[in-house]
């Protein structure tokens, strides 16, 4: 019986890179998920807190923030005592974010794969 050898070659840093690039994509295709629902039920007059709706990516800690950028954006979603039109509502961002948090593990984590292939 002939023995043979094999050798292992592991590019821990090349795996570790593409992973981040993974994750960065999975991160941000998961911040523009919550903004697609946000934009169902963030309240519209003039669509001015609407078109002001933005994702972001922190490529350093993995994190992205959706945010509106209007002057009254905060108090438009705290303030549950003002009247919106039907289907819009305060609370535009913070509602379908906890709605969302299986779609966005499953986001991040199809990206993840998608690296690994």
């Amino acid at each position: 019986m002939t023995q043979r050898g094999y050798t292992l070659r592991f590019n821990g840093d090349q795996v570790a890179a593409e992973l981040h690039g993974a994750a960065e994509r999975g991160v941000l295709m998961a911040g523009e998920y919550v903004l697609g629902e946000s934009q169902a039920v963030v309240p519209i007059d003039e669509a001015a807190l609407s078109r002001s709706g933005t994702v972001s990516v922190d490529p350093g800690t993995l994190t992205s923030a959706i945010s509106y950028d209007t002057p009254y954006a905060v108090r438009q979603h705290e303030e549950m005592t003002w009247r919106h039109a039907p289907g819009r509502q305060a609370k535009y961002l913070e509602q379908p974010l906890v709605q969302s948090r299986a779609q966005v593990q499953a986001i991040i984590a199809a990206q993840l794969r998608r690296a690994l292939r």
